[in-house]
């Protein structure tokens, strides 16, 4: 695990998962409530992808993992957090490089993918039409003033079983809640530039794709070949 320092003062943590200096470096961003090794080194995901003989590397976003968890919701946001890939990026000194995002990490994929250069592919998944008709989380579906509320509560029990499902996973994985609180009131919510995003683009979309505090960790597939 290594940090650098983003360009408000957040330390953020970022982990070597293996690989080589073969091809372009791959960039794994995580879901909310998630880490690096929960999301993608636990099910095998980082393994897989470090077997192609290329660098991958997994950033823990800030109030996640071992990245610095302040409790001010203006440190947070998908924004922001695009910011910290780009700033990542930089601080490895990649001249190109390919980005994953998963749910929350998706929001924030599509957001670097709208304004950066130095981006060759995008991977997203856990994302549905929210993205496009609420720029980002589908707020019509989680209201994420209740979530932040349900992160900060001593009693969860009169929340809706969604919402006690992402707290009972958050404390589950050992997160910060308040620091989850403060990115919930922030969540992305303006339209995303979907038209600037010109990089060959990956969708998953799979038929049963619970929410992240059911879900449950399954074999990787094979990777692709050729």
């Amino acid at each position: 695990m290594n940090r650098f320092i983003a360009s408000d003062g957040i330390g953020i943590a970022f982990h070597e998962l293996g690989g080589g200096p073969g091809g372009v470096p791959i960039v794994l961003q995580h879901g909310f409530s998630a880490t690096t090794h929960t999301e993608w080194v636990d099910c095998g995901i980082a393994l897989r992808l470090a077997g192609l003989g290329r660098r991958v590397v997994g950033l823990d976003a800030r109030g996640h993992g071992a990245s610095d968890k302040p409790h001010d919701s203006r440190c947070y946001g998908e924004a922001r957090m695009a910011a910290d890939v780009r700033e990542l990026a930089t601080h490895l000194g990649f001249a190109r490089y390919d980005l994953v995002g998963y749910s929350m990490g998706a929001v924030i994929a599509l957001l670097v993918a709208t304004a950066e250069p130095r981006l060759g592919r995008l991977a997203i998944g856990g994302v549905g039409e929210g993205v496009v008709a609420c720029g980002g989380v589908d707020r019509r579906a989680l209201d994420n003033r209740v979530l932040a509320a349900a992160m900060r509560a001593d009693d969860i029990s009169g929340f809706p079983a969604p919402v006690q499902g992402f707290r009972t996973g958050a404390e589950a994985r050992g997160n910060d809640c308040l620091a989850l609180a403060a990115h919930a009131e922030v969540v992305h919510a303006t339209p995303i530039g979907l038209d600037r995003i010109a990089v060959p683009t990956l969708l998953l979309a799979g038929d049963v794709d619970p929410s992240p505090c059911t879900r449950r960790s399954s074999p990787p597939p094979s990777p692709a070949r050729g």
